[in-house]
């Protein structure tokens, strides 16, 4: 996925800069980025963080820095910020999420002569592509809008000028972007989170295909949000950190009422109720206060000297680390009939492992919620499942045993209730070695997060698109 933050400040910002960055790296594990503009124009800096954290990478650096506009990011994707040179000027960019559209965009680009010079790994890097369409028209304004009208999927960006930061939230919003205001500073960020410690108190939150200036003096809307908006429920169940806010409505109070509801279709006898580490946590919590059972942690998460294991490259690495992360309790795990609560299961090979240390340690029963529906379909809008990865999903894999390899209607495994949503569901179950397995119906999580079901992306769960 990725995040942004950004500063506009009559004070230098580099630091405001660098831990509001910082303060999104959940959201990505590939690359770091900053550039910050000053009188010599813009200084830029970016580091690879698969195998470290963000400010490992950039903190000797800050001492370089000098600036009182800036911006940075985290990327699962191309390396950023961009540093473009245009008719309009020197600006930088850095962008999230997905375009959909980008082959047609770029071989529509070469028909015009235009040619691209930042490639990762042989592929165009979809930043300078957007920077690409941004150039088109006269001014940045008009250059944003076009950007936004030709791309297909999601692009949120911050373009930083000499004169200030262009905010544009991609055009159906479905990733969000939050003013945030202090004396004599503003600051946009992907994450609220990254706002209280740094002393921004949270103004506003950008609609679907708003755009904003920011300078140290203020901002200004300089484009009109749209009236659909399909924001992402993912963020709430597992993206987005607990002490963010989106839309105004913050993660862990999502979690704990998707908990909640857990709870409202339950009666399973349990000894404890858990959440797997992290994400599951909230979720976890709302379900035991909910049904009045215990709280336990019969895993806890080892962090200081591993890794992320969010979407690291090496599939092996990724299930070593996971299962070298999370040591278990055995006086919590021995003799005990233990509930899990889990944010989602994707592919359901870290899970497995997590249970059969669960019976290898003496436990009774295992049972299992997920605070979300099944994941049957590929995200085509923030980079969260290619195509080819959705075939690794359990729930298509479990699919496959029940209909063979040929082409198959999901759609029926999608409703909740249905004949053939039950049949997976137990192959799901048989597969993970759980003594149960129940997974959150759709509208129950839409309730859990109160916004309107139309204002919701939920594609992963349902397959429904929206452009």
């Amino acid at each position: 996925m990725g995040g942004l933050f950004g500063v506009v400040s009559r004070d230098d910002c580099v630091f405001d800069v660098f831990y509001g960055t910082d303060y999104h790296s959940h959201l990505g594990t590939r690359r770091g980025g900053m550039a910050v503009q000053n009188s010599k124009g813009i200084q830029r800096s970016i580091h690879n963080i698969e195998n470290s954290y963000f400010r490992t990478k950039f903190e000797c650096e800050l001492s370089t820095f000098h600036g009182n506009k800036g911006i940075g990011v985290i990327s699962d994707t191309d390396p950023q910020p961009l540093i473009v040179g245009s008719h309009m000027g020197t600006f930088g960019m850095v962008t999230v999420g997905k375009i959909t559209n980008l082959d047609e965009l770029v071989q529509e680009a070469f028909q015009r002569g235009h040619y691209f010079s930042d490639t990762s790994g042989g592929s165009i890097n979809p930043t300078e592509v957007a920077a690409m369409l941004i150039c088109r028209e006269s001014n940045f304004e008009d250059g944003i809008r076009h950007a936004q009208k030709a791309i297909q999927g999601s692009c949120s960006m911050l373009v930083l000028t000499r004169e200030g930061i262009y905010a544009a939230r991609d055009r159906l919003g479905r990733t969000p972007l939050v003013i945030g205001r202090r004396d004599r500073a503003l600051a946009v960020s992907s994450e609220s989170c990254a706002f209280p410690n740094l002393g921004y108190r949270t103004e506003c939150f950008l609609g679907p295909g708003e755009v904003v200036f920011l300078d140290a003096d203020g901002w200004e809307q300089r484009l009109r949000p749209g009236p659909k908006m399909q924001v992402c429920a993912f963020l709430w169940v597992y993206y987005g950190f607990p002490a963010s806010d989106y839309e105004g409505i913050n993660v862990e109070c999502v979690r704990n009422a998707c908990g909640v509801a857990l709870a409202r279709h339950d009666h399973v006898s349990v000894d404890h109720v858990a959440g797997i580490p992290d994400s599951g946590i909230g979720h976890a919590i709302g379900y035991a206060n909910a049904r009045k059972i215990p709280y336990r942690r019969p895993f806890v998460k080892y962090t200081p000297t591993w890794p992320r294991s969010f979407m690291p490259q090496s599939q092996k690495l990724r299930e070593l680390v996971a299962r070298m992360k999370l040591i278990p309790v055995r006086q919590l795990i021995e003799d005990k009939s233990l509930l899990f609560c889990e944010d989602s299961i994707v592919r359901g090979t870290q899970l497995k492992d997590n249970i059969q240390i669960l019976f290898d340690y003496g436990v009774k029963e295992v049972h299992m919620r997920a605070a979300c529906p099944p994941l049957l379909y590929p995200c085509e809008f923030l980079n969260f499942s290619s195509s080819r990865s959705t075939l690794d999903l359990i729930g298509r894999k479990v699919i496959r045993d029940l209909e063979g390899d040929g082409q198959v209607d999901v759609n029926p495994y999608a409703q909740s209730g249905s004949e053939k949503y039950e049949a997976m569901i137990e192959g799901v179950r048989s597969r993970l070695g759980l003594t149960s397995l129940k997974y959150q119906r759709l509208q129950d999580l839409v309730a859990s997060i109160g916004l309107p079901g139309e204002r919701l992306c939920t594609h992963c769960w349902d397959g429904s698109s929206y452009y």
